[in-house]
């Protein structure tokens, strides 16, 4: 009771002062054996009200290293991000509790790992030991900190040859998003989960920005629930605390089909549509390659025109949904009255290319979808441009708390 009070007076000053709170949660909850108290129940406890109350108000830093249960994983969840150790278990329930419950008999290891914990999202920065997990906090913080006066740039012709000519073949997008930031500054936010969309905090010329990328090494790009629920998680986030988002699209649309809608991808897909639609920090769009249909546009804020900015690279194609399936649907007649496979095969790759040249990037930009054609090489110059002279975050408050996942 008497922490609770310590911990208490600790928030009230850290909501009053505006302070930012880390918090080293690990501990197995509260004690009901506890008898120096008049307290009945002590729900009536205001930790956990306070700690939710500082939500999109100051940046919240959760640290979990050895057994985090109970009420030490409800304040760790309402954190905006959370680092763990590889001895942390991290559970609303310890051994104890599950026991008293009827549940069965685990030991503490048992009850959600870092084998648990990291690919289902809850961990965000997975470390080696207690001292990373400080210095990443510290970094965690420094983006909140305004524009850092020294920075290095990669070479930035190497951002030329970062997608493949062969428009199917797969590249590494994080080496995208490394060479475009500032040497040294990215810092990628739950890469273990939702892993067909990146969520990295980077600066740019020393600027901290938000930033989203596209994965096209996971399902070629399109985004599925965990990636839809990640990124409209990370978008809050950003507009929280004033950081400009870019957005880096390749997708061909979200994921469909029978075992995706079991997933309930309708609801979690429009969380983006929703919170890129309410963004009240600058959103500016780069097209590196595909932009297919609705899960492209969810990428860039709802619509090509959402964004401060939209561009592409000359590698960009656009398209209400991908091209090859585009063509077996709107030629699915002509297709099948072809008799030979290999002439039908000729004829498939023909209207596939004819869609191609027309959804080319320059003509996208030609027809005003988009504002710009540019030089990979340039994209630091024209980010940085877009965002020149504009407030990052208005004055009036809009969102009053960042979801808790």
């Amino acid at each position: 009771m008497q922490n609770h009070r310590k911990t208490d007076r600790m928030l009230a000053l850290a909501e009053e002062r505006r302070l930012p709170v880390v918090l080293f949660a690990e501990g197995g909850g509260g004690r009901p054996g506890d008898t120096d108290t008049t307290s009945i129940a002590g729900l009536d406890v205001t930790t956990f009200q306070r700690m939710g109350r500082l939500s999109g108000l100051v940046p919240l830093v959760g640290i979990a290293s050895g057994r985090c249960f109970a009420g030490n994983a409800a304040l760790l969840g309402c954190c905006d991000v959370v680092i763990a150790t590889p001895d942390a278990s991290i559970g609303m329930g310890g051994p104890a509790m599950i026991e008293g419950g009827g549940l069965g008999v685990y030991r503490p290891e048992e009850v959600g790992p870092l084998t648990v914990q990291v690919p289902n999202g809850v961990v965000d920065l997975a470390v080696s030991d207690e001292a990373e997990a400080v210095r990443v906090a510290r970094q965690y913080l420094s983006y909140f900190q305004g524009t850092q006066g020294s920075w290095e740039a990669p070479d930035q012709r190497l951002l030329r040859q970062v997608v493949p000519e062969n428009r199917r073949r797969a590249y590494d997008m994080r080496t995208a998003v490394e060479t475009l930031a500032d040497r040294g500054s990215v810092l990628e936010l739950r890469q273990a989960f939702g892993t067909g969309v990146l969520t990295c905090l980077i600066r740019i010329e020393g600027r901290p920005l938000g930033l989203i990328a596209s994965n096209p090494a996971h399902l070629g790009g399109a985004v599925d629930r965990d990636a839809a629920d990640k990124t409209a998680r990370f978008l809050q986030l950003c507009d929280a605390f004033g950081l400009p988002v870019v957005s880096l699209c390749d997708t061909p649309g979200f994921m469909v089909g029978p075992d995706a809608e079991r997933t309930a991808t309708v609801r979690h897909f429009a969380r983006l549509f929703v919170t890129g639609a309410n963004l009240r920090v600058p959103l500016v769009g780069l097209v590196l390659r595909k932009a297919y249909g609705l899960g492209a546009m969810a990428m860039l804020g709802g619509s090509t025109r959402a964004p401060l900015a939209t561009a592409a690279w000359p590698s960009g194609e656009f398209g209400g949904m991908g091209l090859e399936g585009a063509v077996r649907l709107g030629y699915r007649k002509e297709l099948a009255a072809i008799i030979d496979p290999e002439e039908r095969e000729r004829a498939f790759e023909a209207r596939v290319a004819e869609l191609y040249e027309h959804g080319k990037a320059v003509n996208a930009a030609a027809a005003l979808e988009i504002d710009a054609v540019i030089d990979p090489a340039e994209s630091r110059v024209w980010i940085l441009a877009a965002l020149d002279d504009g407030p990052d975050l208005p004055e009036e408050r809009g969102r009053s708390f960042i979801d808790t996942w």
